[in-house]
Parts: structure tokens; C-alpha cells; sequence
């Protein structure tokens, strides 16, 4: 059932704002209000729909977004999207330097040329001993 502190919107006012990786200042200026008034609507458990709605356009979500938010389901979303020990989880961090992989490219690019100069030069001296024969 829906206790008091699980319906505290400034309290999941507070927790989107945190995970939008915004500070109480930026929300302030958004709204045209203090920090110091940022703060009090933190601590508020209750906040006015006209106000709820600027403070959840400020933080690029809907009202209803920020009265239905639970920090279960985030972390279930979270929790769900990556397991080590999960073969079919999707691993988005680059195991390797792309600028490492572009210089061997191109090193071995380079050692190939040297090889294919090399054989054209053997295959000229090679004619040009036919020639002088």
C-alpha cells in the first residue's frame, strides 16, 4: 500500500533530478526560483500540480512520470540490463583502443607495401638479368 514516504514527490523529485545528473542550482535556474526553494520542494511531500508540471518539464519528464517513479523499478531496470554471469546481456563498453586497432591497420598496410615494393624490385633485377643475357 502506498505509505507516506513511498508518495513523497519531493522526494522523487530529488531522486530524478540526482539521476539526471543535475544539481539543485540548475534546477533553480530552470524554474526561475532559489535553491534555497529547489530545497523546500525536496522536503515537501506534496507539490502543486502548476508547479509539478514546470519542475517536470525543467527535468525532461511528464508529472505523471515523476508521481509514478519508484527507485525499485530503476533499479530493476538496471539490474535487468547487465549480469556478468548472463552469456545474452548486451556489454556496451569498448573492450579495446579503436586508435590501437587503426595503428596496427595501418602498420601491417605499411609491412604489405614494403613486401609488394620488394617483389616488384626482384621481379625488374630478375628481367633486367634476362635482358643483359
Amino acid at each position: 500500500m502506498d505509505t507516506p514516504t513511498k508518495n513523497h514527490i519531493g522526494r522523487k523529485i530529488s531522486r530524478i533530478r540526482e539521476l539526471r545528473d543535475m544539481k539543485q542550482e540548475a534546477l533553480a535556474a530552470a524554474l526561475g526560483i532559489s535553491q534555497q526553494a529547489v530545497s523546500n520542494i525536496e522536503n515537501s511531500a506534496t507539490v502543486e500540480d502548476s508547479k509539478l508540471e514546470e519542475i517536470a518539464k525543467a527535468l525532461g519528464v511528464t508529472a505523471e512520470g515523476i508521481k509514478q517513479f519508484s527507485e525499485e523499478a530503476v533499479l530493476n531496470i538496471i539490474g535487468n540490463t547487465y549480469h556478468v554471469d548472463n552469456s545474452s546481456a548486451v556489454n556496451y563498453g569498448c573492450t579495446f583502443n579503436p586508435m590501437d586497432k587503426l595503428i596496427e591497420a595501418y602498420e601491417e598496410n605499411k609491412k604489405l607495401y614494403e613486401r609488394l615494393l620488394q617483389a616488384e624490385k626482384d621481379k625488374v633485377t630478375y628481367l633486367e638479368k634476362l635482358v643483359n643475357k
